[in-house]
């Protein structure tokens, strides 16, 4: 009986070094999380103005809607100037 425990006891403590090293990785990890070239842009990295935020969005709507407009050209001309061309797209 003595045996069984003593195996049950030899497999938990492994279980045990495991557990901890792998805890030990991830605290070492963690206090590593502040030291690198991207931990100063996060530390310089600072709320827009009402002003900054407003434009951009405004650009980036541009954006949208120039690359949706882009878009819209590209299927009207397969669908009704070239369809031909693009047939073997659709094949």
């Amino acid at each position: 009986m003595s045996s069984e425990s003593d195996a049950g006891n030899a497999r938990s403590s492994s279980f045990e070094n495991r557990v901890q090293g792998w805890q030990d990785g991830l605290e070492s990890g963690i206090r590593g999380l502040g030291k690198g070239s991207w931990a100063r842009i996060i530390k310089m990295a600072r709320k827009p103005s009402s002003l900054e935020f407003r434009q951009t969005c405004i650009v980036c709507g541009i954006g949208m809607f120039v690359l949706g407009f882009i878009g819209f050209v590209m299927l009207v001309l397969m669908d009704n100037v070239l369809p031909s061309f693009f047939e073997w797209l659709t094949n």
